[in-house]
């Protein structure tokens, strides 16, 4: 009697647990049009380590590849020479990559010589442009970067602060979203730029860059996700449509990539 007394209440013990965590039946996962059936031992088991996240999240984060350490399983990165390209921890660039239709920044714009994709470039110059006549200066500092300028930069900040910490703030070569040439690196001709969030022209970016398409690429508080430390200056080309639908969503370029544009 005892026996049966206490196989019962482990019934309803398995049986409560199960109903308040509906999270791992299979079938909640497959509503959501992102979902990959070969990633669903990976979905549970990063569940049981983050059953604060949301099923969305958990998907999201896996699907980048988040459950894994960085650098692991990386693959190169599709639309190639398209403004929805991703680059990230886990896809990334040929070394012989060299996107099409660079164009030099009007230099009115920037401390010398940058060049950007022209869809970008032009995007950029009216930014500028619109921001000066209201009374803000948006300067490009650094936009695009080939593969071996990338290779000397990483490098120098691995000598200087280590493997690990160059990590955290620093792409390896082919990673970097600079090699796109739809990154733009910003300041205010005042400020150092590592203090751009410090300045006006930050704000008048935070209301205003998704407008011309930018959207700002490692927010703060969203480490986590990009994988590198917040960076208040550095400005990712997108498009209007898409940046927009960040902007609104508060998500990241990587969660948009994967719920969005990663199956087309």
């Amino acid at each position: 009697m005892k026996k049966r007394i206490l196989l019962l209440l482990c019934l309803i013990l398995i049986t409560g647990c199960y109903q308040h965590n509906p999270k791992v039946e299979k079938d909640n996962y497959t509503n959501i049009n992102y979902y990959k059936e070969e990633y669903q031992d990976r979905y549970l088991q990063y569940q049981t380590k983050h059953p604060e996240l949301s099923l969305t999240d958990i998907i999201t984060r896996v699907n980048i590849g988040l459950d894994q350490p960085y650098y692991t399983n990386t693959k190169e990165t599709p639309f190639l020479n398209q403004t929805h390209i991703l680059s990230n921890k886990y896809l990334y660039m040929p070394e012989t990559y060299i996107p099409h239709n660079l164009e030099k920044i009007d230099p009115t714009y920037t401390n010398g010589t940058k060049l950007l994709v022209k869809e970008a470039k032009e995007n950029f110059e009216q930014l500028a442009r619109d921001a000066k006549n209201q009374g803000y200066t948006i300067r490009a500092i650094s936009a695009y970067r080939s593969y071996d300028y990338q290779t000397i930069l990483y490098n120098k900040y691995v000598d200087q602060d280590g493997k690990e910490k160059a990590d955290t703030y620093s792409a390896r070569p082919g990673y970097s979203e600079h090699q796109t040439g739809l990154v733009v690196d910003v300041d205010n001709g005042i400020t150092t730029y590592t203090k751009f969030e410090t300045t006006k022209e930050f704000n008048w970016m935070q209301e205003n860059a998704h407008k011309y398409g930018f959207i700002l690429r490692y927010p703060n508080g969203k480490e986590e996700i990009t994988g590198y430390t917040y960076e208040s200056w550095h400005y990712r080309y997108v498009g209007k449509k898409i940046a927009e639908k960040i902007q609104t969503q508060n998500i990241t370029f990587d969660e948009y990539y994967i719920r969005y544009l990663e199956k087309k």
